[in-house]
């Protein structure tokens, strides 16, 4: 997963950033300072699906590894390979010193993979999409950036997009935030993703209270770790009267990243009841619907772990491994049918950086499915990548 930008910036005085609608509260503001950056990078994927067939060429799973969407059994498909650019990110930051002595603090993010909009067979043409955008004043963060639950500090050096994808949290949305030191609160936009009788998936926004996080991060000579927990309530309208079904959802977390010389480790265990959205890209549901037509909720767990050894000051190597699996008990087996029980995915990549703002990425790695029914599925693949940070 690429790492922060290398911003290029410049200030502009109170009345131009007037007319840039930079600044439009009722406080005055002397000037702001705009800071732009990004970077652009080419990846390169050969893939090796050994069970099934392999994802349509306009699939999000040819573009980064998705654990739910690895082929489980059948023949073994042919090798692809897979070029593309839509990991290169651009990105606008704003500060503005207020005349109460607060800084106003606006970001924007956006890049242009997993939208729907393009094709591979003329000009490989794609709609951007939005990570980020929030505004900071004082100790609150309004707007949509990095969930509160997630910890950022353990996310590997990686070719992939992620790259310990299964058992981690990862996910950006609306929120409102308050941070005082390493304390910090939050509640966010809640959806729910229901297991149906028969399998599948329902997305639901029915549900009324938002998401709650607590997160606490603390550092100790090399130590550098956090905890947090999730609350959550999982609504679904199941019934036929109009009525909505609720169940409670709830989730801890403990990441820790320890820095010896040049090199460093990185690990995480995440484990809950109704996790669902947050966990492996939503590899399982947060709730399925039981027998009595109620929400239950699904358990889940993950874990990762990333070593990061230093061969020079330009050479480094990554090992990664990370596994995410569910408790689906016997009823949710025997209402939704197959479901999976596991993912994983072993990764090691060798990173050259001839300037700092330019890397060269080479990254083998095996993942695997497999369902309840102890059908499974490997995913081998070899990724090249090329990246400049402006």
């Amino acid at each position: 997963m690429a790492k922060a930008s290398i911003a290029k910036k410049f200030t502009v005085s109170a009345a131009s950033a007037a007319v840039l609608g930079v600044m439009s509260l009722g406080a005055q503001a002397n000037e702001t300072d705009i800071d732009f950056g990004g970077f652009v990078k080419l990846d390169m994927m050969v893939s090796d699906y050994t069970d099934g067939q392999a994802p349509s060429s306009g699939s999000i799973a040819r573009q980064q590894y998705i654990p739910s969407l690895t082929p489980v059994g059948g023949e073994g498909d042919d090798m692809v390979t897979d070029f593309h650019a839509r990991q290169s990110r651009f990105f606008l930051t704003t500060d503005t010193e207020l005349d109460n002595g607060e800084t106003l603090t606006g970001h924007i993010q956006m890049d242009f993979m997993l939208t729907p909009d393009g094709d591979q067979r003329i000009s490989n043409s794609y709609s951007p999409r939005l990570r980020h955008a929030f505004l900071k004043y004082g100790k609150w963060t309004f707007g949509q950036t990095w969930s509160n639950f997630q910890d950022l500090n353990i996310l590997a050096e990686s070719v992939d997009f992620i790259g310990i994808t299964d058992g981690i949290i990862f996910n950006r949305q609306a929120q409102i935030r308050y941070t005082s030191g390493g304390f910090s609160a939050s509640i966010e936009n809640p959806e729910t993703t229901v297991t149906p009788v028969g399998g599948g998936r329902i997305i639901s926004s029915d549900g009324f209270a938002p998401d709650v996080t607590f997160k606490y991060t603390g550092k100790t000579d090399n130590l550098t770790w956090q905890a947090s927990a999730l609350l959550r309530q999982l609504t679904y309208d199941v019934s036929q009267t109009g009525d909505d079904e609720t169940t409670f959802g709830y989730g801890v977390s403990f990441g820790a990243k320890y820095t010896f010389g040049m090199d460093d480790i990185r690990a995480s265990v995440t484990t809950g009841s109704g996790l669902g959205r947050y966990l492996g890209l939503n590899t399982w549901n947060g709730a399925y619907i039981d027998s009595n037509g109620e929400l239950e909720a699904i358990d889940s767990t993950g874990v990762s772990f990333a070593y990061r050894h230093f061969w020079s000051e330009k050479l480094r190597s990554n090992v990664v491994y990370s596994r995410g699996w569910a408790d689906n008990d016997g009823e949710v087996l025997a209402l939704a049918g197959d479901m999976t029980e596991y993912t994983q995915r072993l990764a090691f990549n060798l990173m050259y950086s001839p300037a700092s703002n330019l890397t060269f990425g080479a990254e083998i790695s095996k993942a695997n499915r497999e369902t309840e029914a102890s059908v499974d599925g490997d995913l081998n693949r070899l990724q090249l990548m090329a990246m400049y940070k402006f």
